[in-house]
């Protein structure tokens, strides 16, 4: 009994809370990170920030630091408290999206078009896309959970797309790569949760054309002063990566030509050539200077480990009792594997260019520390999941052979209602902490 206890309590005071496989990944991810953004941000430090490479490397370290901090505080939180604040996330994603269409600051040098960044004082650039599309993965799960039980109707299902297609709607004009990965995370969020089938293959196909025309049309019209600008942008880059010219010296090229000669083994660390003349080397095309350095074996290392994350978010949903827990840790899960998936394509050119980062990889302010987010709400659900087990481990070892029948009923009641907590919370009721049973400290919503 006290051995049970003694793991419980060990469980309860472990700063690094969480699935340990996933640890490992982020850890190695880091680690990845901090060698190859050293290696490759030499030239945009130099041409576009005007610093030196190695203080650029070292504000990048310091985002791999802060990012440790904000996993392991995110980790140690009740993950439940995110549904309340959920709300709040999304309406703040909503202005900053607002403010960055009226506002933004333009980035020339690397072709961006409209603005995706805010220049905010101290703190420096912010691109609110990367908030945005992690607080509408949670307000969605919190919304699909609060409704599960009529989701399966027409006007709920309506008003949960329209929620969602609102801020794809705010990114899709200024990033449309960002605003197509949202949108697939939130409706295949949609497909696990018990929607109507037809309703949702209807809707998905509706706004697949909805969303082909209005590029369609932009593209024809030209007007840079218009809501869909980037129309012939998005054209140019597909027409490029359709009838791609090998004469024309450009990041895509440069990353295709740093693929090739990486071969399968690479050339070394730190012997890139290609990495001295990109000014995206460090975060749109970092995959390709890496495959440059140490060959397609590093690349097929690199997509193992982000499929064994995802891996790792299913099992973890597929644990977790809660129905918030799970359409968060899936949605979240998704997102990441999606976005490395997109940026691992470009770089190999296999997809026409689109501006992702590789999460937890490429150099970046707010999309590495928004990444950590990601990872630390993970992390919150699976040590939710590690202390129900362990509860239940201890339960199992210290029955008594004549109470197993009663017991046994007893376990299946904390069951069900472990799987009510997060509906409990999601309709303003009262909540206890599972993590603190014995504790009189409720939570309100």
């Amino acid at each position: 009994m006290g051995k049970g206890k003694t793991n419980i309590n060990h469980k309860l005071l472990s700063p690094f809370k969480g699935d340990t496989a996933i640890w490992v990944i982020y850890v190695i991810l880091t680690v990845i990170s901090l060698i190859w953004v050293y290696s490759s941000i030499g030239y945009s430090a130099i041409s576009d920030s005007h610093t030196t490479p190695l203080r650029a490397f070292f504000k990048h370290s310091v985002f791999v630091t802060l990012s440790y901090i904000v996993v392991i505080a995110i980790a140690n939180m009740n993950y439940r408290r995110l549904s309340q604040i959920s709300w709040w996330g999304y309406v703040l994603s909503i202005c900053l999206l607002v403010v960055v269409l009226l506002l933004g600051r333009q980035n020339v040098d690397a072709g961006s078009g409209m603005g995706r960044w805010l220049r905010i004082p101290i703190i420096g650039s912010f691109q609110p896309s990367e908030l945005a599309k992690i607080c509408m993965v949670v307000y969605l799960a919190r919304l699909l959970a609060q409704h599960k039980d009529e989701i399966a109707e027409w006007k709920p299902f309506r008003n949960i797309c329209i929620t969602m297609m609102f801020v794809v709607l705010l990114i899709f004009p200024e990033n449309l790569s960002t605003a197509v990965i949202v949108f697939v995370t939130c409706f295949a969020m949609m497909r696990f949760a018990p929607v109507n089938v037809s309703y949702w293959r209807k809707t998905l196909l509706a706004i697949i054309a909805a969303g082909l025309i209005v590029i369609f049309v932009g593209s024809k019209i030209g007007n840079d002063k218009s809501i869909v600008a980037r129309s012939t942008t998005w054209t140019a880059r597909i027409d490029n990566w359709l009838h791609p010219d090998p004469d024309i010296v450009s990041q895509e090229n440069m990353a295709r030509m740093a693929v090739a000669s990486g071969k399968l083994f690479g050339n070394g660390i730190g012997t890139t050539i290609q990495a001295r003349l990109m000014t995206q080397a460090h975060n749109d095309l970092i995959y390709s200077i890496i495959i440059e350095e140490r060959g397609m074996i590093m690349g097929i290392l690199i997509f193992v480990l982000y499929a064994m994350l995802y891996f790792r978010c299913i099992k973890i949903a597929w644990k977790c009792k809660g129905t918030f827990g799970q359409l968060t840790v899936a949605g979240l899960g998704t997102l990441i594997f999606l976005q490395a998936a997109i940026h691992m394509a470009v770089s190999v050119g296999a997809m026409p260019v689109t501006g992702q980062t590789l999460p937890l990889i490429s150099a970046g302010g707010s999309s590495y520390l928004c990444m950590a987010l990601a990872i630390g709400i993970i992390q919150s659900v699976a040590a939710d999941v590690n202390l129900s087990e362990a509860k239940n481990n201890n339960g199992k070892a210290t029955k008594h052979p004549v109470e197993s029948t009663h017991t046994q009923k007893i376990s299946e009641s904390k069951v069900q209602n472990t799987k009510s907590d997060d509906d409990d919370i999601l309709k303003g009721k009262v909540f206890a902490d599972e993590e603190q049973e014995s504790n009189t400290d409720n939570i309100i919503e």
